[in-house]
């Protein structure tokens, strides 16, 4: 069965939800390709800047994964980076993030390397990333100045900006309730096992037995938590990773003419803003790229520090060259060791859900 036919159901979804998005923009003044014209305050060396840094932080996001393995496996550097570049071009490109599964099969190794083991680390990361995103943006929603009285309505978009505050502190919410879940799960297995069936037993046994199954595979990616090297490490590359992402936000949209009203320049804090909201929409399942859902985010956060004339103007200038540049880097960086190296490119070939005629369940991989 090719890959068409096996996710026809969300590549038809992801369709209709980037014919939404777009549309919903397009209606509300926006464009995804801003006019000629909000191009001319961008100082163009700054892209030079952007880009070293997105380079930086991408090298960061991936090679702290290595922490979260040293507790089963000492993984080269050089694969751990080609298999998460190629990872995270697959979750960018493909629906519904089924990319998700790329960087674990990729990464499995017979004997040294299970696939729940690799799913496991790679779901803490998810969890770890989100938790430290929504602490940081809840941060930046309570102390960074808006402007005031703040819009109705995002630009766009006809969602309340009330709501969009809102959304970052249920964020938060979630990524500490999923934390706190796997820390349990991790801490404290015997007793959140037989808790978990205790209460969701009394809907079904069946699904208490499965989700309390699989917290546990979760939980065996806190496994760095035991190891003091590894804690530590794996977090500080985590705030450089988030902290680099949040410089070079502030530098492009610096470099694009994003001021407020009184002409002064953008602040840290309203980047950090930013980059939370757009943390909060990319949760999003929806379509290959994030197309549309990556605007939103940002139309979403811009829209509480700077005003119309900004936001339509410099601001779409700032979101196309944010969105362009961050997609052809990650399509370039995947690029690379796809024509590198043999290995990685066999790897991908046999990887559930890109291959053809590969099974879709994945549960009896580690016996392969």
């Amino acid at each position: 069965m090719s890959f068409v036919q096996r996710h026809a159901a969300k590549l038809t979804a992801s369709a209709v939800i980037t014919a939404c998005i777009v549309f919903t923009l397009q209606k509300g003044g926006m464009t995804l390709v801003p006019e000629g014209g909000d191009f001319k305050h961008v100082r163009w060396w700054t892209l030079l800047l952007y880009v070293a840094a997105l380079v930086a932080m991408s090298y960061f996001r991936a090679v702290r994964w290595r922490f979260l393995l040293r507790s089963f496996a000492d993984i080269p550097t050089r694969r751990i980076l080609a298999v998460s570049w190629i990872g995270f071009a697959a979750i960018l490109l493909m629906p519904f993030r089924l990319g998700e599964i790329v960087r674990p099969y990729m990464l499995r190794e017979k004997g040294k390397v299970s696939m729940s083991a690799a799913t496991g680390t790679v779901m803490a990361e998810r969890v770890v990333d989100g938790l430290f995103l929504s602490i940081v943006l809840a941060v930046a929603l309570v102390y960074v100045p808006t402007i005031q009285p703040l819009p109705e309505r995002v630009v766009g978009l006809p969602i309340s900006v009330q709501s969009v505050r809102a959304s970052g502190f249920v964020m938060l919410g979630i990524f500490t309730s999923a934390f706190a879940t796997i820390a349990v799960f991790y801490f404290a297995r015997t007793w959140a096992h037989k808790a978990t069936l205790r209460v969701f037993g009394l809907v079904s046994k069946r699904l208490a037995e499965r989700l309390a199954g699989v917290a546990e595979k979760l939980a065996t990616g806190l496994h760095f938590f035991g190891r003091g090297r590894d804690a530590g490490g794996f977090l500080f590359e985590t705030a450089l990773y988030w902290g680099l992402n949040a410089f070079s936000m502030w530098v492009l949209a610096w470099g694009a003419g994003v001021v407020h009203a009184d002409g002064s320049a953008i602040t840290f804090g309203e980047a950090c803003a930013m980059m939370g909201m757009l943390g909060c929409t990319v949760l999003i399942p929806g379509p290959p790229g994030l197309l549309g859902v990556f605007q939103a985010g940002i139309y979403a956060g811009m829209t509480m520090y700077f005003p119309l004339r900004v936001v339509t103007g410099a601001g779409s200038a700032y979101v196309f060259l944010l969105y362009s540049i961050q997609l052809v880097w990650t399509v370039v960086a995947a690029g690379f060791f796809l024509v590198l190296d043999r290995s990685t490119r066999s790897q991908l070939s046999h990887t559930p859900g890109l291959a053809e005629d590969t099974p879709g369940d994945l549960e009896n991989i580690d016996a392969a």
